[in-house]
């Protein structure tokens, strides 16, 4: 990891971060929507299908990754790399990131999970121990921000309040804890399916999930409202849908989105691929190969060989998701793979670059079909030639 002051978190402030250069020319998201707090304590993408898509392109690659709060970014570490490259606009975010790693490579599994609030533990004197370990910038954002390390920093974020308000105001009308257990059982597709339609799919489940996932609400309390200036049509209908084939088509109990949603914590059968056993001590003896850096994705330093983007084009306008695009191609060795979601907008490689770029489409539509974090509408996997 490296450290320096132009490159690591820094104190909240109501400045936020300014603007970079693509960002001031084209009105992008860094620009309308607020960065200085956090705003996911976890990350809410499928680390298992982001690091199949990239797996062919990364071991002894340099690897672009989105960093939001760091899980995806340290579960790139499991494909032998050379480098990650953890970017992001937010300060508040890096200093989720860094203060993971730093828990990573000093607690032993069981401290850890207390610490992070997977597990109960007594957070504040191991704060003091790890502090010492952070840069300065993300120190002065921990010190500022006692709150969410008393609470663990896997629950910090304004979206992971969102859904606790879900599970204990909203879930608790429409089912049972009883029954909600039972949603969690293993089962096969039928009988999986035989439970939503019979038990599970009430009129008020659809009529207060319709109310609390719709745009106002989620731009409100659980994302920002500049995240839906290029969404158009019902939100809530498609999120609906997809929360259906989850909990229909996809293994409930080992599927730690849900069990995060449902119960508030990842229970030890529905870890993410982080924190699981088998592939915890090899992230912490590979996490010198991470550096973070605070700008816009478009702007690291290149060459790389894969890139996880999370969904940042879909909160772009169409011609700044071109732009985007291309200057990330720039920064792309011959093979190398973008992977990225569309939640809510439909975003894709440009047309204009099909001699350029070939999406494989085969591959993105197997994998979101599996992708326990259900609620993105599409996986892209894009290869960049020559082929």
């Amino acid at each position: 990891m490296t450290a320096s002051p132009d490159r690591t978190p820094a104190p909240d402030s109501p400045s936020e971060h300014p603007p970079t250069p693509t960002e001031a020319a084209g009105g992008r998201i860094g620009t309308r929507a607020r960065f200085g707090f956090i705003r996911y304590g976890s990350v809410w993408e499928d680390a298992r299908v982001l690091t199949e898509a990239l797996a062919p392109v990364a071991t002894g690659g340099r690897l672009l990754s989105v960093a939001s709060a760091g899980d995806n970014a340290l579960s790139l570490l499991t494909l032998d790399p050379e480098a990650v490259v953890a970017v992001d606009l937010s300060p508040a975010q890096l200093a989720c990131l860094e203060l993971r790693m730093a828990a990573i490579r000093h607690l032993d599994p069981d401290a850890l999970m207390g610490f992070l609030g997977v597990e109960e533990g007594s957070r504040a004197p191991v704060y003091a121990k790890l502090r010492g370990e952070l840069s300065p910038g993300a120190r002065a954002f921990w010190d500022a921000h006692p709150d969410p390390i008393a609470r663990g920093i896997i629950h910090a974020g304004k979206f992971e309040r969102y859904l606790r308000t879900f599970r204990r105001y909203l879930l608790p009308l429409v089912h049972t804890r009883r029954r909600i257990d039972t949603l969690r059982e293993d089962r096969p597709p039928e009988e999986r399916r035989a439970f939503y339609e019979d038990e599970w799919d009430t009129r008020r489940w659809r009529t207060l999930f319709r109310l609390f996932f719709n745009r106002r609400v989620m731009g409100w309390m659980g994302r920002d409202p500049a995240f839906f200036d290029h969404v158009e049509g019902a939100v809530s209908e498609r999120i609906l849908a997809r929360t259906r084939h989850a909990l229909t088509e996809l293994p409930a109990r080992t599927n730690p989105y849900l069990a995060y949603i449902l119960t508030g914590t990842y229970p030890p059968e529905a870890r993410p691929l982080y924190l699981r056993p088998d592939t915890l001590e090899l992230i912490r003896s590979r996490l010198d190969r991470v550096e973070l850096l605070a700008g816009s994705a478009e702007e690291a330093p290149g060459p790389f060989d894969g890139m996880n983007l999370s969904n940042i084009f879909e909160y772009m306008a169409p011609e700044d998701h071109e732009a985007c695009y291309r200057a990330l191609l720039e920064r792309a060795r011959p093979g190398c793979r973008l992977v990225y979601w569309n939640l809510l907008v439909p975003r894709r490689s440009p047309p204009d670059l099909d001699d350029r770029v070939r999406p494989l489409e085969g591959l993105g539509e197997a994998l979101h079909a599996r992708d326990r974090a259900w609620f993105y509408s599409a996986l892209r996997v894009d290869e960049v030639g020559p082929w």
